[in-house]
């Protein structure tokens, strides 16, 4: 019978435990054994957000309320966000399959910022601390946590889906009506408030500007290929779609020793800045009238060793799991759609080809997330060159038309 190594790994692929409840215990003077008083929350914060009024509608920025932090939770002060197609999918996707979300929202997820005030019962950062808030929250008590096996965790989840905070409400108000929280965050906000377990505590000199990259894209992409691939060195690897999930994957199957790493794009303009984060060659689907599978079996005798679906199409996925080599190749969906269902022949996964998913990369999110900034202040991995365009608020509705026409790969809105 197989048993569980409780103390929980930070990533997938690392054999370094996290320990979440020390992380959680206040910070104490050596010399004094003082112990760092904690400012609590005072007052409403008025401040600017990009607000979702409708369903496929632009956002409009307006002034809004912000409350202060309840029980467990921390009120951050948004220095940078970035704009990721998850964003612009739930916006503006919603009413064509997509899970409806309510409304008026603010959207953002991938945010680094510093700590305005904290509420009752929060330990882990205090008002100063640079931190990145993230999708998936890591409580470090729950089943999930607890085991090796995900980086999925069970706390707060339904509420995480219906756009509130523990308590079933929004810490955010415009116009005088509740104001609903995407993911528990809400980073188009100059101030929003999210659960503690949702927050990662980040080097205190880290440029908020490019490590808020970390709070989803790159670290989606760069997990997915060394913790749920598990790419190996000598391998081949093509990566499904060049944008910023894209690009990490490649980052990630060349830090881990990919011999071929073969880039799939139908943007012919992604050929050279892909060749930065290591792409050796660059196929795009239109050159040819084969579908992309069979060019790809084709052009490796038999198929690649891994396979990394990130746009979230499913006639893509389905492409990418067909590319992969018919005895032992992996294919692993990052990319989120939420439209159709996935069909494969049980045949191929009967011979070998093995289908995975990967959410975030496979990281424990609150004690990866701080490793990461660290591999990139040490230049192990790139984060600078992802960043194609750094707009204001005002902006953001521009960010999206550069995503969606392919003319940027991230835009990071600096509040």
């Amino acid at each position: 019978m197989a048993t569980e190594n409780k103390a929980a790994p930070c990533g997938t692929s690392s054999a370094a435990a996290c320990d979440l409840q020390l992380m959680r215990t206040p910070t104490r003077s050596r010399a004094s054994g003082w112990i760092r008083p904690v400012r609590r929350a005072e007052g409403v914060i008025r401040c600017k957000a990009a607000v979702a009024w409708e369903p496929g509608k632009p956002v409009s920025v307006e002034e809004v309320e912000v409350a202060p932090p309840k029980e467990h939770e921390v009120r951050i002060k948004i220095a940078a966000t970035g704009v990721c197609h998850t964003d612009w999918t739930y916006l503006y996707d919603c009413e064509k399959g997509v899970k409806t979300l309510l409304f008026p929202l603010i959207l953002g997820h991938e945010a680094a910022g510093v700590v305005e005030s904290v509420g009752p019962g929060v330990t882990a950062v205090q008002p100063g601390d640079k931190v990145i808030p993230v999708v998936l929250p890591q409580c470090g008590e729950c089943e999930f946590c607890l085991s090796s096996k995900t980086n999925i965790c069970t706390k707060n989840w339904e509420t995480l889906q219906q756009g509130v905070l523990a308590d079933g409400t929004s810490r955010i108000t415009c116009r005088g009506q509740q104001v609903y929280q995407f993911a528990s965050l809400s980073t188009f906000s100059e101030y929003t408030v999210v659960p503690e377990y949702n927050v990662a505590k980040i080097h205190q000199d880290a440029p908020l500007d490019r490590v808020c990259l970390l709070g989803c894209g790159v670290a989606t992409g760069y997990g997915a290929a060394l913790n749920t691939g598990k790419v190996e060195r000598g391998s081949v690897c093509a990566v499904f779609g060049l944008g910023a999930v894209g690009l990490a994957a490649v980052m990630g199957c060349k830090a881990a020793g990919a011999s071929r790493i073969i880039g799939v794009d139908i943007n012919a303009e992604k050929r050279e800045i892909a060749k930065k984060f290591g792409v050796s060659e660059f196929v795009n689907p239109n050159d040819h009238s084969k579908p992309i599978q069979e060019v790809l079996v084709e052009m490796t005798s038999g198929g690649v060793d891994y396979s990394f679906e990130c746009v979230g199409n499913v006639a893509l996925m389905r492409a990418a799991f067909e590319s992969c080599n018919g005895a032992w190749g992996t294919c692993v969906i990052v990319g989120w759609t939420e439209k159709n269902l996935l069909s494969v022949s049980p045949k191929d996964l009967v011979l070998g080809r093995q289908l995975k998913g990967s959410f975030l990369g496979g990281w424990k999110s609150v004690c990866s997330l701080p490793k990461l900034v660290e591999d990139y202040m040490n230049g192990r991995i790139l984060l600078d060159e992802f960043v194609t365009h750094t707009l204001s608020l005002e902006e953001i509705n521009h960010a999206f038309e550069l995503m969606i026409s392919g003319k940027s790969i991230r835009s990071v809105i600096k509040m």
